[in-house]
């Protein structure tokens, strides 16, 4: 039928695609590296078969290091698949993901000398920005959290354990039109309702 060979048309042009995707291979005299983020913010190897806690890569120095030279892949090579980059002096790390190339794992309380108390969305190892909770975002349609990074894609993703610890402090808002309010340090925020 017309839609089997449309499907076996894509399984071998995703295999071709695969076949020309070797980890380490040396394209233009710079080496080439190809990994996975998933929706906890683990990095993989994107060839990695078993992907969970035990194989996701968890050097803090280096996760921190890859993060921060995260950009759009403007590399005209892989852009389909792969539409990040990490590059790294002679190599070029090109990254896919589950949905957001930054994903915020952790909240953590700073240490400040005013009556305010100031938080922290962690991603990578130990890279910051600062929590402000007027800004956090709630998609419906997925039941993901966003929120706002300053990288050149917009917004990063909350982590799933990051997101069900948020949620314990989410209600429905008290004047109607189904909008979300984060309760949090004794004030309610009304969240923007989709990630831009």
């Amino acid at each position: 039928s017309a839609a089997g060979c449309r499907r076996l048309s894509r399984l071998l042009s995703s295999a071709a695609a695969h076949a020309r995707r070797v980890q380490g291979q040396v394209v233009n005299n710079r080496r080439e590296y190809f990994y996975f983020i998933d929706h906890n913010g683990f990095l993989f190897l994107d060839d990695v078969k078993m992907k969970n806690f035990t194989s996701c890569l968890k050097d803090i120095k280096f996760l921190d290091f890859f993060f921060k030279r995260v950009k759009p892949n403007e590399t005209g090579r892989h852009t389909a698949e792969f539409p990040y980059v990490s590059p790294c002096g002679p190599e070029l790390n090109f990254i896919r993901c589950d949905d957001r190339p930054i994903v915020y794992h952790k909240i953590v309380h700073e240490d400040t000398c005013g009556t305010e108390r100031a938080y922290s969305l962690v991603y990578a190892g130990t890279l910051k920005v600062p929590f402000q909770p007027e800004q956090l975002m709630f998609d419906e349609s997925s039941g993901r959290f966003y929120f706002p990074h300053p990288a050149p894609f917009g917004c990063g993703l909350v982590g799933s354990k990051l997101a069900l610890q948020l949620s314990k402090h989410m209600k429905t808002s008290d004047h109607g039109g189904g909008q979300h309010v984060l309760h949090w340090d004794g004030r309610d925020y009304t969240m923007l309702s989709t990630a831009p």
